[in-house]
């Protein structure tokens, strides 16, 4: 009840700015109590907004490179940004894929759910859907902001990969950073799974990043690619 109370406060104070403005704020909190935020940037009148996940699988956190250089660098004024930089801050505690709770979260989704695993297994798609705190706050966010593009940063595949709707986008983006593109259906209980069904006017997909470290020279490739994808 705490995350969502947060939430709700959070959302309903946005403040109503003018081009080129920033703002921080609580989005909420991890199953273990850590906080979870997010950074809005850039022209928040504009119809264009685009949301970016640096990490959902705590062992895949190299996203949070790009999201960061995202935020110290300007961006055209016509973009709404929303940076959520880790959605999964006691996986990436952990040194692990799943939450503090053991549930994958990108199976936790409410588009296409199945019962996969048991908790602490890969996949472990949590008891039902929608169980983990960490999925409802990202539900939440979307559906107040209704991005018109969203990006969930990945490890290791080093591929963009889209279904449905969201191909055409997903493929700008991969000629944008340089990186090979692949038409592949979401799986169930996905973030993107979700939003293609229950937005398909927009477009939210995969960017698999390279395993390891990400140096820098790939984060600003990626970095780069967010910028203009919209412009």
């Amino acid at each position: 009840m705490l995350a969502a109370s947060l939430t709700a406060t959070v959302l309903a104070a946005l403040p109503q700015a003018q081009p080129a403005q920033e703002w921080h704020g609580l989005l909420g909190r991890s199953e273990r109590g850590h906080p979870i935020r997010v950074h809005r940037f850039g022209n928040f009148s504009s119809p264009r907004k685009i949301l970016v996940f640096g990490c959902i699988h705590g062992d895949e956190c190299e996203g949070i490179d790009v999201t960061k250089r995202l935020a110290r660098r300007p961006l055209p004024a016509r973009l709404d940004v929303w940076l959520v930089h880790n959605l999964n801050p006691d996986g990436r505690r952990l040194g692990v894929r799943q939450n503090g709770r053991g549930v994958d979260l990108n199976r936790n989704f409410g588009s296409e759910w199945i019962p996969i695993g048991s908790r602490w297994d890969p996949q472990y798609s949590g008891p039902r859907p929608w169980s983990e705190r960490e999925t409802r706050l990202a539900r939440r966010l979307v559906r107040r902001v209704r991005p018109d593009v969203t990006i969930w940063y990945h490890q290791p595949q080093a591929v963009v990969r889209a279904w449905g709707g969201s191909v055409r986008t997903a493929r700008r983006y991969a000629r944008l950073a340089g990186e090979p593109y692949r038409s592949i259906r979401w799986l169930h209980g996905t973030a993107p799974n979700w939003q293609n069904h229950r937005y398909p006017g927009a477009a939210s997909f995969v960017v698999e990043l390279p395993a390891g470290s990400l140096d820098a020279a790939t984060a600003a490739r990626h970095a780069r690619a967010v910028r203009r994808l919209l412009a």
